[in-house]
């Protein structure tokens, strides 16, 4: 009653509300803090601002562009290899070749080794792609993005399916190769430049690894080896004269700097190729290399296929040594159990009803059919632990157990009494 009245009065009122006012400044205090630290733990480590579109590129990558003697706006190309998480960024120099400027590391890029086919099957794409200043996306909400156009004629010539492959920030990817912000900044400033200095297009060549023989010769038994072969082609035409192979499609698979011999007849994604060229000096280089590439290919899987021949053989072996040793095993225990299980002897009935510590009568069985259905009683722990060894162990001294286990003699002669 008196806690009541003090509680009603306006002294009390005044210091219960001051303590819920307390309180709640508490909670909001620490819902500040727990917001702030996630958004520390959440935040990006690179921040460019509105005008992230339009910030020229990285120091490092200027100084660079003049030792390799590239100018700023010249054309650049772009390679990734899916299984070495690689992005590539070769640019023209001043030669008209082309160089490779900077590598990064991919930060994700979804699904596994193989072409996209399907709309949602997370598959991030392999090809050749063609990127126009329309597929730039400088408000992209991945940071900055570009387009990749799948599916490209190629695909589209297969039926496959797909819309918003790019390549973006933020490090997250659902069919997309996903970098991070610093890193799609520089690579979304050189694309731009690039368009700035009268570049039409950019290509993309989407590769599962690097093709090289040994990579090839890994990925042998793969079901897509047929689809990476032609793009292997490709891949060497520009290793070869170290510029972008000009991409065209017929009878559904990619030709390399063809020219149609007809002027104005058009290479056609699903129809019958028209008769064309490839420059006698690039295509003989391409031949060698490839090739050579091929010889090495047939030596490398020859090996693995021994390799893997001798692995499953020995994995036979051991397989059937294994089921002989677990035979063994369960015919040795079968045959104890049917001898624990035997009717007893009479020789080993007497052993058996005989008093501890007495010697059980010879018996006519071999005495290792004894020792097998007997283990001799004894009274000391350690003579039971020889027991052990000696009913298990198929080796030592049988003369020195069986001595060890001989008790008093006894016998049922009296002898006379003494006159």
């Amino acid at each position: 009653m008196v806690f009541r009245r003090v509680l009603e009065s306006p002294a009390g009122q005044l210091k219960t509300g001051q303590r819920r006012k307390g309180r709640k400044a508490v909670r909001l205090g620490a819902a500040i803090l727990a917001a702030g630290f996630l958004a520390a733990c959440q935040a990006d480590e690179f921040s460019a601002g509105p005008n992230k579109a339009n910030l020229p590129v990285s120091a490092s990558l200027k100084r660079k562009m003049n030792d390799l003697n590239m100018s700023s706006t010249s054309p650049i190309m772009i390679r990734i290899f899916k299984e070495e998480s690689q992005l590539e960024v070769w640019k023209q120099t001043r030669s008209g070749k082309y160089k490779l400027l900077e590598d990064f590391e991919i930060c994700k890029w979804s699904g596994k080794l193989g072409p996209k086919f399907k709309e949602g099957d997370r598959q991030a794409p392999e090809g050749f792609y063609e990127i126009t200043p329309a597929l730039m996306n400088p408000n992209s909400s991945y940071h900055l993005a570009f387009n990749l156009g799948y599916p490209n004629r190629y695909d589209q010539s297969h039926g496959r399916t797909g819309s918003h492959l790019m390549v973006h920030g933020a490090c997250s990817s659902r069919g997309c190769y996903a970098m991070t912000d610093e890193q799609v900044q520089d690579i979304y400033s050189l694309a731009r430049d690039s368009f700035k200095g009268g570049q039409r297009s950019f290509q993309v060549q989407a590769y599962p690894f690097r093709m090289t023989p040994e990579n090839m010769a890994r990925h042998r038994d793969s079901d897509h080896l047929d689809f990476w072969k032609m793009l292997k082609t490709g891949y060497d035409h520009f290793e070869v004269a170290n510029v972008p192979p000009k991409v065209t499609v017929c009878e559904k698979k990619y030709v390399f700097d063809a020219t149609t011999l007809v002027e104005g007849v058009p290479f056609r994604a699903s129809a019958k190729c028209p008769e064309y060229q490839v420059s006698p000096r690039l295509a003989s280089a391409v031949a060698s290399k490839q090739k050579k590439d091929n010889t090495k290919f047939q030596q490398l899987a020859a090996r693995y296929d021994a390799r893997e021949e001798r692995q499953k053989r020995w994995e036979d072996r051991s397989n059937r040594l294994a089921e002989v040793l677990g035979g063994g095993e369960d015919t040795q225990t079968a045959a104890t159990d049917a001898g624990a299980n035997a009717p007893a002897t009479p020789a080993q009935q007497t052993a058996s009803t005989s008093a501890p510590g007495t010697p059980a009568p010879a018996a006519d069985t071999p005495s290792s059919t004894v020792e097998t259905a007997f283990a001799p009683q004894e009274n000391s722990r350690g003579s039971s632990v020889g027991g052990f060894f000696k009913r298990w162990v198929p080796f030592g001294s049988k003369a020195t157990n069986e001595s060890a286990s001989v008790g008093a003699i006894s016998t049922e002669v009296v002898p006379a009494s003494k006159p």
